[in-house]
């Protein structure tokens, strides 16, 4: 009995060295890179809450510059912010506070570049919108229609497109194009939250140009019918 034993034990082994023999490198290799993958993520997650720490500290130093209406302070800390950490959450929160104080003191290049920045460099989709609309507001004061409508469109689908298609009805109405204001003006009142206190500011729009939005949605789905 113990020889059989032995026999199987031997079996066994020879086979396990066989697939090592197959196998071994590339199971090792597998490990190794796993654990590559393990220990550069953590270190990855470590340099990315360090970046964000050291990105709120600046963005603090920024708030305090806005609250005092330092807007050419706010700029610099801004600045120093994109070069040092881009991909923080916190430096496109800056980019828009930034923007804010450079327009309320009349800085409008700097205002149109720090919204510009953001829009292409967020990575958060609402940090992105929120820039396009602020810029094409920017772009709208200019009479600069068409670059306005570009930085609409680029908002897209998602939460703030009926705030964009009512930013559309005020570059329209700006163009003279009232029929077309009128269009987005009601897209953006019925696509709109009904809670959403905004959305009484567009049907004051409406109503000044002769539209009652209630009444134009019940109309269009008794037509639908």
């Amino acid at each position: 009995m113990a020889t059989q034993l032995d026999l199987e034990e031997q079996e066994q082994l020879d086979q396990l060295k066989a697939f090592w023999r197959q196998y071994g490198n590339l199971v090792t290799w597998v490990l190794i890179i796993a654990l590559a993958a393990f220990v550069g993520w953590n270190r990855w997650e470590a340099w990315q809450r360090d970046q964000g720490e050291k990105a709120a500290s600046l963005y603090d130093e920024l708030d305090r510059a806005v609250q005092a209406g330092n807007a050419d302070q706010a700029t610099r800390i801004f600045g120093d912010m994109k070069e040092r950490y881009p991909r923080a959450a916190f430096t496109h929160q800056a980019g828009l506070a930034a923007a804010k104080i450079e327009a309320d003191k009349g800085q409008l290049d700097a205002a149109r570049a720090s919204l510009a920045w953001v829009a292409d460099k967020a990575g958060d989709d609402e940090y992105r919108a929120i820039a396009h609309l602020r810029l094409a507001g920017l772009l709208l004061d200019d009479k600069k229609y068409d670059d306005a409508l570009k930085q609409i469109d680029a908002v897209g689908a998602g939460p703030f497109a009926p705030l964009a298609e009512d930013r559309r009805g005020d570059v329209l109405l700006g163009q003279g194009k009232a029929d077309d204001a009128k269009a987005a003006y009601l897209r953006a009142w019925t696509d709109m939250d009904a809670k959403v206190d905004y959305r009484r500011l567009v049907e004051a729009k409406l109503n000044v140009m002769g539209v009652q939005p209630a009444a134009s949605a019940a109309s269009g789905a008794g037509s639908a019918k």
